[in-house]
């Protein structure tokens, strides 16, 4: 870090105090590591976090929130054990939404380094909301599978389902390698139909904010789906949290209404 960078950084945390400034110091800070990294070449080295937060005059609390935002934009890359470094952006995980394919898939497709992170497989009773979804009777048992998904070290989303216990065997679960479709589409039976699947935008909690290292604010793209086989049954109740930074995903629509021809009078030109 040249000195003039350092003069800088300091006349801006100057101007902040004769300004005040309403918002979270978080933000703030978010600000004023932006217009530092921009001045600084990709690839470049950021003094160890100590270091930084003595010359940005804030705590090293408030100093990680910031650059967790950052590397969520591609603009840091965070190698633990080594230090941070200014990103030149990320690969974006783009795909359709109109044919069903597990994530897993999708990745090796790309041909990116997808990988399973912290997971958690338990068999427990079924919730009150999963009841509704599923179609299923209180007091039912159902495998819960939960996993971080990874893409060069950076985690990208939370997956979660719950599947009913005469769906899959706990050998099943032995050598799960994080997707859940694949599996029952290994077994063969029950034969899958299709999903229904309803797209929002959420704010991360405290929960969700933890297991994907996210900052304050951080908005996720959740998708909750259940995976229907032929005969009505579900089979698998989903929600799968994305960061929005690493994935595009569209649909392909039909125009409605009357068929238009050459003339565009909607009566084929005849």
């Amino acid at each position: 870090m040249s000195r003039r960078e350092e003069n800088a950084g300091r006349a801006m945390l100057r101007q902040e105090k004769v300004r005040p400034d309403p918002r979270p110091l978080y933000q703030r800070t978010e600000d004023a590591l932006t217009k530092r990294v921009s001045r600084m070449a990709a690839g470049e080295q950021l003094p160890p976090e100590p270091v930084l937060a003595q010359r940005m005059g804030i705590s090293r609390a408030t100093l990680r929130e910031a650059m967790r935002s950052l590397a969520q934009q591609g603009r840091l890359v965070r190698r633990q054990g080594i230090g941070t470094f200014v990103g030149d952006g990320h690969a974006v995980i783009e795909n359709g939404l109109e044919v069903l394919e597990s994530l897993d898939r999708l990745g090796r497709r790309l041909g990116l380094h997808m990988e399973m992170g912290e997971v958690r497989v338990e068999q427990r009773l079924i919730g009150a909301n999963e009841c509704k979804s599923m179609q299923r009777a209180q007091g039912d048992r159902v495998w819960c599978i939960a996993r971080v998904i990874l893409e060069e070290r950076v985690r990208i989303a939370y997956l979660e389902d719950v599947v009913p216990l005469e769906f899959l065997r706990a050998s099943d679960l032995k050598e799960f390698s994080g997707s859940v479709l694949d599996l029952l589409r290994s077994r063969g039976a029950p034969y899958l139909s299709h999903s229904l699947t309803q797209i929002t935008a959420v704010s991360a909690d405290r929960r969700l904010r933890d297991l994907l290292d996210l900052a304050r604010g951080a908005v996720l793209l959740k998708l909750e789906a259940c995976l229907t086989a032929h005969g009505g049954s579900v089979v698998d109740y989903s929600n799968s949290y994305f960061v929005p930074g690493y994935f595009r995903f569209h649909v392909v629509r039909r125009v409605g209404g009357e068929r238009s021809g050459p003339s565009g009078n909607g009566r084929g030109g005849g």
